[in-house]
């Protein structure tokens, strides 16, 4: 073998003397501090990391001599929780540590991400509340100034609004719902979930637009009208108000603000959750936040112990350092750095969703004539016709893709935002905040299969136990045919999907129709309804979190989405 595993790679002497640079300022940021070092080991028992309170995401799990399932671990965190438990229950509060490890994660396959990192992080143990938060993010502040990083912001929320707003639901169905969307970013299957619920409307209003709040302490101020017009009481923003407090020369200076998009792993963290971004790229460098239910009854000195750490990525440190002398340049983890004074850049679909796409963008004000007859050009300029108004974007730069391409630009930050079909999203499966059902694009999902075949497909699945299926979709096939109970053998083609069934390769097809026309005249029929599609607005996460003009314009088509409709 002559080349790595995919997602690993060498590191020659001189990026690592960089990297060995980069780690020591940290660790001697956090041993100035009292944090002391601690190692854990790199594979754990699978069952002792899912007792300390969160599933194991990895992709490498292998078994011992002993029959024990053993992982290689995708976070620090957990088996530091493991090894205070257990080997530290009796020690005295607070424990201030610090770690320097590699872990893997799952990752897509083919979209140039990385599949192991290096964490350089600390964990503070038996210190809560205000004071505990206001230590971790000092600490982060400093280490950010001594690396002399560019252009740093720190980003917080809290996950405790939202949650209380799920108990105020008093529904579990409901809330496991509404959880899975707002962990899987995607705030308009959460508003059709909340438009079919028998939610009070104020309960409703807050959940849809909780998460889609940002800025300073107006954020925090609207947050908790939200929650007393929903029927909370007190406040539930207390934490990042001292934070804003305690902080206020970063909060002056845009170096601090709060962002409700960041909540996930709700299992995990309890209150404050933040991200830290540097160098203009929309990948963090790194995160962190207050797990303060893990350690319940693990430890001598108390039935309850507050805890929180967080971790700096490495790669991600080091990619920005690179970033800010060559400020296009891509990083180890494939996220592509953008100046501020750059225009915004917008991935569009060349295809069917061209004329919609033009249309929204003109009602929302933009010269958009350049990307009907762009000829060979694969980038066009879009004029903003309301500049100098307090909504204005400036010009933006119109990045001529296909749609099913869309995701993976503005993934990697190659586009901050982008329009595509619910489909290419759902395909993708990237971090991507969907904000908008543009309304153009309509189509259907369906199952079909020959009409003089009727019952086939049933036999062929009572003699071999699955259902053979081709479709250009094969994550929104399967997931459909897992829902229902039914295996399915899934047959990936990239055209023609109606010849599956015809010449008798597969049993049925998966695919979309507007109007039925190619089904009818190669004479299949529909024999499942699996969804309805229509082209989305989506941005990436970071640069919507950076750059204020993302949520402009995503305030403006929204508007030209209704004006349209």
């Amino acid at each position: 073998m002559n080349t790595t595993p995919w997602g690993f790679r060498d590191i020659l002497p001189e990026e690592a003397g960089a990297r060995e640079e980069i780690a020591g300022t940290v660790r001697a940021c956090f041993k100035a501090h009292g944090y002391l070092p601690v190692e854990t080991p790199l594979l754990e028992d699978a069952g002792s990391l899912g007792a300390c309170g969160r599933a194991v995401d990895t992709p490498f799990r292998l078994f011992d001599d002993d029959g024990r399932l053993l992982v290689v671990r995708s976070d620090n965190t957990l088996p530091i929780v493991r090894l205070v438990s257990t080997r530290l229950r009796d020690a005295r509060l607070p424990l201030r540590l610090r770690y320097e490890a590699p872990i893997v994660r799952s990752q897509p396959r083919n979209v140039g991400a990385a599949r192991q990192f290096t964490q350089l992080g600390f964990e503070l143990i038996g210190e809560g509340g205000e004071a505990g938060d206001a230590e971790m993010l000092a600490l982060v502040i400093d280490a950010l100034r001594a690396l002399e990083l560019p252009s740093w912001h720190i980003v917080a929320s809290s996950v405790r609004p939202f949650m209380e707003l799920i108990a105020r639901a008093g529904d579990e169905g409901f809330a496991r719902e509404a959880l899975a969307l707002v962990h899987a970013n995607n705030f308009v299957d959460l508003d059709a979930r909340l438009a079919a619920s028998d939610l009070p409307e104020p309960v409703r209003r807050a959940i849809s637009e909780l998460p889609r709040l940002h800025g300073g302490v107006e954020a925090l101020d609207r947050v908790d009208a939200l929650m007393a017009a929903a029927g909370v009481a007190g406040s539930q923003t207390r934490e990042l108000r001292a934070l804003a407090a305690r902080f206020a020369e970063q909060a002056a200076a845009g170096a601090l603000s709060f962002d409700f998009s960041i909540m996930n792993s709700f299992d995990y963290y309890t209150g404050l959750v933040f991200k830290v971004y540097a160098g203009n790229l929309s990948d963090p460098v790194g995160s962190g936040g207050r797990y303060d239910a893990t350690l319940d009854g693990l430890m001598t000195a108390a039935p309850h112990v507050p805890a929180a750490g967080f971790a700096f990525s490495l790669e991600r440190l080091e990619a920005a350092r690179l970033a800010d002398d060559d400020a296009h340049g891509a990083d180890a983890d494939h996220a592509v750095a953008r100046a501020a004074e750059e225009p915004l850049r917008v991935a569009v679909p060349k295809g069917s969703l061209k004329e919609g796409t033009v249309r929204a963008l003109e009602a929302a004000g933009f010269d958009a004539s350049e990307l009907r007859d762009p000829g060979r050009r694969l980038i066009v300029r879009a004029r903003d016709l309301r500049a100098g108004a307090n909504d204005a974007v400036g010009d933006i730069e119109l990045v001529i893709v296909r749609a099913t391409d869309a995701p993976a630009f503005v993934s990697a930050g190659g586009a901050d935002c982008g329009f595509c079909g619910r489909d290419s999203l759902i395909e993708a499966g990237l971090d991507l905040l969907e904000l908008i059902d543009m309304g153009y694009g309509a189509c259907r999902f369906i199952e079909a299969e020959p009409a003089g075949r009727a019952g086939a497909a049933e036999r062929a699945y009572a003699r071999r136990g699955c259902l053979r299926v081709a479709t250009k979709y094969p994550r929104i096939a399967a997931a459909w045919y897992e829902q229902r109970g039914i295996a399915a053998d899934i047959v990936t083609l990239h055209g023609n999907i109606e010849l599956g069934p015809i010449v008798g390769m597969t049993d049925r097809i998966v695919d979309i129709t507007a109007t039925g026309r190619t089904l009818r005249e190669n004479d299949l029929v529909i024999t499942g309804e699996i969804m309805e599609c229509t082209a989305r607005f989506f941005v990436n996460p970071g640069r919507s979190r950076l750059d204020p003009r993302v949520r402009a314009l995503a305030a403006r088509l929204e508007e030209a989405a209704a004006a349209l409709a």
